[in-house]
């Protein structure tokens, strides 16, 4: 564990699947609203199709294959592709977009509002997503998350696990990264902070992949802390 002295001034926060529950979210919505809507699909399945387009369509970006996009842009046509490989690819448009917007909507897991209110008492915090500022906002809005800056991918203009979406994210601040700690469920992308020079928290998501999904359970190195729940982690930092 990091020593008191050696604390960080502010904790950044990957978003999806740390924060949030996407694939849950997504579930719950597509039964209960969508399917009523007209789009009677797996929703298990078609989530996690949505999702697995996610990486690849930022790697475009990242390899300079093509300029920045906001992820609502790419969402939005990986959510095409998806809607056209489970047959309803006549899905209106005007309903397309509103779907799409249900990454604005998802809902964090139970443990993240009170850990989050209570890390704000002692630490700047705030994301460090590959979601677009206006979807980071929404959520915020409609979740009740208390950030105190949204950063990230649009802001540093690069998708994790780019150098430059910590890097920036830490300049913005006008702190060096080893005064900025990433949390997050996922090893690479911790990995990718701390080679940046950040501290890192780890705390396992073992439900974000759904029952047959494969969750970093463990951290894969040394991080400065290991912590169950957002809950867990303000314990550990002393955090009232």
């Amino acid at each position: 564990m990091t020593q008191q002295s050696e604390l960080p001034k502010a904790i950044l926060f990957d978003v999806f699947g740390t924060v949030v529950d996407w694939r849950g979210s997504i579930i719950e919505e597509g039964e209960q609203v969508w399917r009523q809507r007209g789009l009677d699909v797996d929703w298990p399945a078609f989530a996690d199709a949505w999702r697995g387009l996610y990486q690849p369509s930022m790697e475009r970006i990242r390899s300079g294959e093509i300029g920045f996009v906001p992820l609502d842009v790419l969402h939005r046509s990986n959510l095409d592709q998806v809607l056209e490989q489970f047959g309803v690819a006549d899905f209106p448009d005007a309903e397309r977009v509103e779907l799409n917007r249900i990454w604005h909507r998802l809902k964090p897991w139970p443990d993240v509002v009170e850990g989050l209110t209570r890390l704000k008492s002692k630490f700047i915090i705030g994301t460090l997503s590959n979601g677009n500022i206006a979807l980071m906002v929404n959520m915020a809005k409609n979740r009740g998350l208390p950030w105190d800056v949204i950063l990230g991918a649009e802001v540093s203009r690069q998708y994790k696990p780019h150098p430059q979406a910590y890097l920036g994210s830490a300049r913005a601040l006008d702190l060096p990264p080893s005064q900025c700690m990433l949390t997050a469920a996922h090893n690479s992308d911790l990995e990718a902070a701390r080679d940046t020079g950040y501290q890192g928290a780890f705390v396992c998501r073992p439900n974000e992949y759904g029952p047959d999904g494969q969750p970093d359970l463990e951290p894969s190195d040394s991080f400065e802390f290991k912590a169950k729940s957002f809950t867990d982690l303000a314990d550990q930092l002393g955090c009232d």
